[in-house]
Formats: structure tokens, C-alpha cells, sequence
């Protein structure tokens, strides 16, 4: 399946997005763009010094659940309930 999507993308005329536009796409702040390439491998295309994003893959990368996804557990990003603190 992974093969026809690729297909799939490398048959439309999608635009390269930049870091700026593709968190202006998601509503993030750039740097998370950056930890996220890092951390949890979101789906980026270096092009030179240049990071370059189709948001098709970033869409599906997104749905499924990796953006929301605990590095190290591997559980979503919820917080955990902490104990209240004494005054």
C-alpha cells in the first residue's frame, strides 16, 4: 500500500512547502516543526540547507497519530495527573 501512495503523490503537481508554511499549515510554532523532523520523524525532504514538506505526507503523518504520539512511551501526549502540592 505504501507504494501506491507514494505513487499516488509523485502524480499530483503539490507544491513544496517551507518549515514557515507547513506550521502555518498546522498551526505549530516552527521550532516544533523542527523537533518533531527530530524526534519523531515527521516527513521532511532536505533540499540543500533547506527542509521541504508535501503536505499530503504531513496530513497522513498527522492522522495517524504520530504528531501525538510520546517519544518514549510510545502513549499520546496527554499529561499525566499529578498529585495537587501542599501550601
Amino acid at each position: 500500500m505504501a507504494g501506491n501512495y507514494r505513487k499516488q503523490i509523485m502524480t499530483t503537481n503539490e507544491r513544496w512547502l517551507s518549515v514557515t508554511e507547513i506550521a502555518a499549515h498546522l498551526g505549530v510554532n516552527p521550532d516544533t516543526i523542527y523537533k518533531w523532523i527530530e524526534r519523531k520523524k515527521l516527513p521532511a525532504h532536505k533540499v540543500g540547507r533547506l527542509w521541504k514538506f508535501l503536505a499530503s505526507e504531513v496530513d497522513q503523518w498527522v492522522k495517524a497519530g504520530h504528531a501525538a504520539q510520546d517519544i518514549t512511551s510510545g502513549t499520546s501526549g496527554t499529561p499525566s495527573k499529578q498529585k495537587p502540592r501542599k501550601p
